[in-house]
């Protein structure tokens, strides 16, 4: 399930909840019972691997794709 991170206006405090994304901009209350709250965005890391070590470099080294890599320019 999708968690999303609040913000309360009132205190300041930021909180997590777990939700189904078809509630995602419901109303939230922050723990302390504030009910000013607005939603943060929130950034995603994507790529990697799960070994920790970086993704391998594409090969480099002529020819294929693009306008001018594939020879379609004047």
């Amino acid at each position: 399930m999708p968690r999303y991170e609040f913000r309360c206006r009132s205190c300041g405090d930021t909180f997590e909840l777990s939700r189904p994304m078809a509630q995602s901009s419901d109303p939230a209350s922050c723990p302390a019972g504030h009910t000013d709250t607005v939603k943060l965005l929130s950034t995603v890391a994507v790529g990697g691997s799960s070994s920790g070590r970086p993704a391998p470099a594409a090969p480099s080294g002529g020819g294929g794709g693009g306008c001018c890599g594939g020879g379609c320019c004047g």
